[in-house]
C-alpha cells in the first residue's frame, strides 16, 4: 500500500514539471501561386470540351455499368469514371486526357483489366 500510494504521489510530482511543445508556423508563399490557381480553375472549368481525350470502358446494360464502373473505381482511383447514356446503351467514360499520348498511355494500363477499352473524343452537344 506504501509503494503504491509513493508510486502515486512521485508520478504527479513528475507530471506537473512536464510541459508539452509549443511551436510557431509561418509559411512563406510566393504570391503569384494564387493567381496560377485561379488560372487553372478557369482552365478546368471547360473540362467537356470536345477537344479531351475520354477512354471508355463499358458500354451495355444498366447493371453490367454500375459493376464497370465500381470495378474501374477500385482499380483506377486517379481517373474518375463516369457514366453516360445514349440509347439503348449505358457507357462508363474515363479520364479527361488534354493529348493523346496521356490517353495512350493510359489506356495501355486500363486494357489490362478492360481489353475492350477505346479513346475517343465525346461529340459536341
Amino acid at each position: 500500500m506504501k509503494i503504491s500510494f509513493l508510486s502515486l504521489v512521485c508520478f504527479i510530482a513528475i507530471s506537473s514539471h512536464c510541459y508539452s511543445q509549443q511551436g510557431h508556423v509561418t509559411i512563406n508563399q510566393d504570391k503569384h501561386i494564387n493567381v496560377l490557381l485561379d488560372l487553372k480553375k478557369e482552365m478546368n472549368k471547360n473540362e467537356t470540351s470536345s477537344e479531351r481525350y475520354k477512354i471508355q470502358v463499358y458500354s451495355g446494360n444498366r447493371s453490367g455499368a454500375h459493376d464497370a464502373q465500381k470495378e474501374f473505381s477500385s482499380s483506377f482511383g486517379n481517373w474518375h469514371p463516369s457514366m453516360q447514356y445514349e440509347t439503348p446503351n449505358f457507357k462508363i467514360w474515363a479520364g479527361n486526357f488534354r493529348t493523346r499520348l496521356e490517353a495512350d498511355r493510359a489506356l495501355k494500363k486500363i486494357k489490362q483489366k478492360f481489353p475492350h477499352a477505346f479513346i475517343f473524343k465525346p461529340k459536341k452537344n
